[in-house]
């Protein structure tokens, strides 16, 4: 039986979120896909970061990118008010506390000094990894209640394919999103690409036509999966899925006798921030594991 493991934001709870040495320990542990997540800098580069405004948890200020820029601190600030180089003068290696509860914190491995990658960055990593059993899950960050933080939605999605495809990688990716309008675009420009509509209680109010039937709506927004945050999975969900035809990707598990709940319920992939957690579970009950990819070698050796 093939049930996915997804890493989430590469694999947070084990290493810095959306960062390239992250993204490089999950593939050697190994994962089905790698899921990250992007969104577009005033510059209007593609990079890899989980909130549309600097988050003060998982970025850190060092340094201004010159004397007396306007900007800094850029923790706090928009992503799309700030450049490239801005970004990267931040640290996003070292996972800053700002609740007692935050079990991130007390698991996650600091890489202190690392910096925001770019897309292609991630998608150049994972072809030197010749990492072809990993598919790459790219999130859009949109918002269609933040425009001022949004970026337009068809432009956005045609550069992130653009840059899939220039990399080699168009039919080795996904396409997420909880802002719909980005499945349509999607399913449109490169309708071979899967396509998983994103969806949590917080943001259904985002898709009025949801209301009657949330899997037949996203199907009919363009989605070839749904993938619900598990407090939205039940039986009846998974049977309207079915019947809708998408495949159901379930995030974010951490606890293995939840993933053990959600396997019963039929799920085609578990999105997890302890990709090591559920490959133990997947060992005990008999599942097919993804290969971990082999360590890059040195060069010259």
């Amino acid at each position: 039986m093939r049930v996915e493991i997804h890493g989430h934001r590469g694999a947070r709870g084990l290493w810095p979120e959306n960062t390239l040495p992250g993204m490089s320990r999950a593939m050697e542990l190994g994962v089905h896909a790698l899921e990250f997540d992007v969104a577009l800098t005033a510059d209007r580069r593609l990079v890899l970061t989980h909130d549309l405004t600097v988050s003060a948890v998982t970025s850190a200020d060092r340094r201004p990118l010159y004397a007396d820029d306007p900007l800094f601190p850029y923790v706090g600030k928009a992503v799309n008010s700030l450049t490239l180089a801005q970004l990267r003068m931040l640290d996003v290696g070292v996972r800053l506390p700002r609740h007692p509860d935050d079990p991130f914190a007390l698991t996650q491995v600091a890489m202190p000094e690392t910096r925001m990658p770019t897309l292609g960055a991630v998608i150049g990593l994972a072809n030197a990894y010749e990492a072809e059993s990993v598919r790459l899950h790219v999130e859009l960050k949109s918002d269609p209640t933040r425009p001022a933080l949004t970026s337009d939605p068809a432009a956005f999605t045609e550069m992130v394919l653009e840059e899939l495809e220039r990399h080699g990688r168009l039919g080795n990716a996904a396409i997420l999103s909880f802002d719909w309008r980005i499945i349509e675009h999607a399913a449109r420009l490169a309708p071979g690409i899967p396509r998983f509509a994103l969806i949590e209680p917080d943001t259904l109010h985002w898709h009025e036509a949801a209301d009657a039937d949330l899997p037949a709506a996203a199907r009919d927004a363009g989605a070839t999966t749904l993938s619900p945050q598990h407090v939205m999975v039940d039986e009846a969900l998974t049977a309207h899925a079915a019947t809708a035809g998408l495949d159901l990707v379930v995030w974010t598990v951490n606890d293995t006798a939840l993933a053990e709940r959600m396997l019963e319920l039929g799920v085609s992939g578990v999105v997890t921030d302890y990709p090591d957690r559920m490959r133990e579970l997947w060992r005990e009950r008999g599942l097919e594991l993804p290969v971990p990819v082999a360590p890059l070698r040195p060069v010259g050796v």
